[in-house]
């Protein structure tokens, strides 16, 4: 945290009060992450929400549709000043206190009770960079560590002959994923199950997506307070980061399907999964942050590197 002290939200017009919470979020030293990357992408975000602006509001100086010079009564104006200050002093993500998150331009629910989503398997369900490994016979999907359902809810509006299984250990991370679910109308197509790993979805699956806790032990301790706001389970992944990727390797051959894939999301720990799996063939998937954060796995590859491992014991 900054040792310098935070200036106070002011301004009487939407520009004015983005540019006072751009220097007061920098001053205080908050974390980003959650959404946005910078204190000027966040500082927008809390000012057109709380003004019930789109998010894209247009905000260049002299553009014809710009929202920069739009007068804000004092009583909004002291309203954003104390989402501000709430944003810096409980140094939770922005979203908690929108009860709103954003992927691929989708809006989703979330409270505490849930991860705040960014997979990047998001980006790779907008732009089909999976499809190629699909076929008109993929229908089974599960979303395992589903969270707050947003990647559930977004597989099912990519592939809408599909139908999706959402599964979570966390009850309270469930009900936030019931909203989502509800919130988007797809009921009849996401199905919510309470699972520890895949103990309560056999399957068989003809795509599975994962987004696990994966961070190891030395990063969790480092972790910004934006982090510790979430709920740990949905983050530690043991000393490597690896415990619950190892277990779901260990059970997926049995539970997939011919020609069925999985998409993994390991964030920076591509280290450590080389080195805990380093015979299992797996495809890097490019990203917006790059190919090393989520990668593929085929189902006959899982197959022989699971008949291999056994072989050796």
């Amino acid at each position: 945290m900054s040792n310098t002290s935070t200036p106070p939200i002011s301004g009487n017009t939407v520009a004015e009060l983005i540019a006072s919470g751009v220097q007061a979020l920098t001053a205080s030293g908050v974390a980003f992450g959650h959404g946005t990357a910078t204190a000027e992408d966040e500082a927008a975000w809390l000012v057109l929400w709380k003004l019930g602006l789109p998010l894209d509001s247009e905000l260049t100086p002299g553009a014809p549709e710009s929202v920069e010079n739009q007068p804000v009564s004092l009583d909004i104006q002291a309203q954003i000043a104390t989402l501000f200050e709430e944003r810096i002093r409980s140094r939770k993500p922005a979203a908690y206190l929108t009860n709103e998150a954003w992927l691929v331009g989708v809006p989703f629910y979330i409270d505490e009770r849930s991860i705040v989503p960014r997979s990047f398997i998001a980006e790779l369900l907008a732009d089909g960079s999976i499809d190629g490994w699909l076929s008109d016979k993929t229908v089974q999907v599960l979303d395992l560590c589903t969270g707050n359902g947003s990647l559930a809810c977004l597989a099912a509006m990519a592939y809408p002959e599909v139908r999706v299984t959402g599964a979570d250990i966390s009850t309270d991370a469930l009900a936030v994923a019931r909203i989502n679910v509800d919130k988007h109308g797809l009921q009849d197509r996401v199905t919510l199950l309470e699972s520890n790993g895949m103990s309560q979805v056999p399957g068989p699956w003809d795509l599975v997506l994962c987004n696990p806790p994966y961070v190891n032990s030395d990063s969790m301790g480092k972790l910004p307070a934006e982090y510790q706001a979430e709920p740990e389970l949905a983050l530690a992944g043991g000393a490597d980061g690896m415990d619950f990727i190892r277990q779901l390797l260990q059970d997926l051959p049995a539970r997939l399907n011919k020609d069925a894939v999985v998409v993994l999301e390991i964030g920076n720990e591509k280290p450590y999964f080389e080195a805990a799996f380093p015979d299992l063939p797996v495809f890097w998937l490019d990203t917006s942050s790059g190919d090393e954060q989520v990668l593929l796995i085929t189902e006959e590859a899982l197959r022989h590197w699971s008949e291999g491992n056994t072989a050796a014991l």
